[in-house]
């Protein structure tokens, strides 16, 4: 068959999300109430989030059924495609097999709504009319505005300043689906105007904005809010990117040696990979796992596997999850996506099992590698999608040299046809690396809540 665009048919989409949490290597640790120092119930969460939700978070149950009325709305754009990039292969010269996933032909662009439909759906079965929320580079929060506009459901975000002024189209289509996009800070809430209390000209963060995010939620009564990424409920729903993958995988009679993605939060490459995790916790396949993420928020590599708070605010349930502190300001990098100062506690627990290796990598090198992916393949990646790209050419040039024949899976989370500007930027010359100073961290992981 041709191995360039492999297709599902609708009738192949998986009619359920794989939940990883009965398989991890070890147990994950729960979530733990800031005020009781006992571990969340459920309801703890159900100020935040719709029962349903709150079941899956903490479901043992292998499979959970994906509804009718989500199955209708992903129809829209899913099964997505596997590519296979030959022009890449030949321009690298590498016998290694390169595959890609692609999700930016989602309606927002990226993986995103594969939870935003999921989550929206369920606030509306329960009656919710409005929800509440933060992004970063505005993925998620444009992701967001789509599912609530097709619920009928009202959407309010809070976007990190440095992506709210520097990607403005995210801002601007998150309104045509009729969502209220806020900076963040914002001197709508006691947490924003606290920020721009002791720095009028923060930059934010996803801390930040969640913090603003989560306040709002709290104290309304006809509001729930969402989270697009780090919880397993959102993870959860990305599984069904890396469920139809190995469908098409199985088409193309080949396997992947290798999974390289971005992470942030960490969902679109739990998305891709923990189908394929499984096989490799039970020594059936040896299935290298390389997550990604920027080495001026190195929260994988050189972070703390520590309980913490999710937000700035201190609003947040602790998680166990590899982190920077909670009080860590990133710098103003292009990839808005990958400036948390956590991560998913499946995913951090997998990093200290060692089944998912990270790596950090410069943004130079980020920008040069989709350069020469959109000068072969076609496509312009995001920068955060980038990430991914970068380590999938080195492991490729790396099978060049050695003459080793391994396949290569790619989860391409989006497009980056909002992020001309950061291109623009890297083309005239103007990027520069930034790689957190050490005492940075210590500065920041000095505040880490104290956990027994």
């Amino acid at each position: 068959m041709d191995e360039s665009k492999i297709f599902l048919s609708e009738r192949d989409m998986p009619q359920a999300w794989y939940n990883i949490n009965p398989d991890l290597p070890a147990p994950l640790q729960p979530p733990i109430h800031p005020g009781t120092g006992q571990p969340l119930g459920p309801e703890d969460l159900a100020p935040l989030f719709p029962m349903a939700l709150i079941a899956q978070e903490m479901s043992m149950e292998p499979w959970i059924d994906i509804p009718d009325d989500v199955m209708e709305i992903y129809r829209l754009w899913r099964p997505s495609p596997l590519h296979r990039a030959y022009a890449l292969e030949e321009h690298l010269g590498t016998p290694a097999r390169i595959y890609y996933k692609n999700e930016s032909v989602s309606p927002a662009g990226s993986h995103k709504p594969n939870t935003a439909v999921a989550q929206a759906y369920y606030n509306r079965e329960e009656g919710i009319p409005r929800i509440i929320t933060e992004t970063g580079a505005g993925q998620w929060g444009s992701a967001l505005s789509f599912a609530c506009c097709v619920f009928g459901i009202q959407c309010e975000v809070y976007m990190v300043r440095v992506s709210y002024d520097g990607k403005p189209y995210r801002r601007l289509l998150m309104n045509a689906w009729g969502a209220e996009c806020y900076p963040s800070p914002s001197d709508r809430t006691e947490a924003g105007r606290s920020i721009l209390a002791e720095d009028p000209d923060s930059p934010g963060s996803l801390g930040i904005a969640i913090s603003e995010a989560v306040e709002v939620a709290a104290q309304a009564d006809d509001a729930k809010y969402a989270l697009g990424s780090v919880l397993n409920h959102v993870l959860l729903h990305q599984t069904i990117v890396g469920l139809e993958a190995k469908k098409q995988f199985e088409m193309a009679g080949d396997y992947p040696d290798m999974i390289v993605g971005n992470v942030g939060g960490g969902s679109n490459f739990a998305g891709v990979c923990f189908p394929f995790v499984k096989e490799k916790i039970d020594g059936e396949r040896d299935i290298q796992i390389i997550a990604t993420e920027p080495t001026a928020c190195p929260t994988m590599t050189r972070g703390i596997y520590h309980y913490d708070f999710g937000d700035t605010a201190e609003l947040t349930p602790l998680l166990k999850m590899h982190t920077l502190g909670h009080k860590f300001i990133p710098a103003p990098i292009h990839a808005g996506g990958l400036r948390y100062h956590g991560a998913a506690p499946q995913m951090c627990l997998l990093v200290s099992q060692g089944i998912v290796e990270p790596r950090a990598l410069h943004q130079k090198e980020v920008f040069e590698a989709a350069i020469t992916w959109s000068r072969t393949e076609g496509h312009l990646p995001a920068p955060e999608t980038a990430h991914g790209i970068r380590a999938a050419i080195d492991e490729a040039v790396k099978c060049r040299e050695t003459g080793e024949e391994k396949c290569i899976l790619i989860g391409y989370s989006g497009h980056g046809h909002f992020d001309l500007a950061a291109y623009d930027q890297y083309l005239s010359g103007n990027m520069v690396d930034y790689e957190l100073p050490q005492e940075k961290i210590d500065a920041a992981v000095a505040d880490l809540p104290e956990v027994e």
